[in-house]
């Protein structure tokens, strides 16, 4: 059975490039949400085995997302998504509670491995 995995970022654009590489790779993608706060929601709704979480979000940050999410269930599985330059926040989040981390833009490989790494 594949693993079930929900996006959340506010850009459609990485929600989709993300998409693509999750299913091509033999994941679900169950759901999308455009900030933490929907994010959180559809955690709740979804009950996915892994969450990919962007950093810098409206409405709620992704570090904000992790704790509620971590809250909600001890053992959520979280991956990070951000930006070169945050390393401050990578940090922030994995005190949260997140696995792994994955820097855009995307790199299909390395994408899968922190995935399969958190899921494991």
């Amino acid at each position: 059975m594949a693993q079930k995995i929900l996006i959340v970022d506010d850009a459609a654009f990485m929600r989709m490039m993300l998409k693509d590489i999750l299913t091509k790779n033999g994941f679900e993608v169950v759901g999308e949400a455009e900030n933490g706060l929907v994010g959180v929601e559809k955690f709740k709704e979804l009950k996915p085995d892994l969450v990919t979480m962007d950093i810098t979000m409206p409405e709620m940050d992704g570090i904000t997302a992790v704790k509620n999410i971590k809250g909600i269930d001890g053992n959520a599985r979280v991956v990070m998504c951000s930006a070169m330059g945050q390393q401050a926040m990578v940090i922030d989040a994995i005190q949260a509670g997140a696995r792994d981390f994955i820097v855009k833009p995307f790199q299909a490989d390395r994408v899968v491995e922190a995935i399969q790494k958190a899921l494991s």
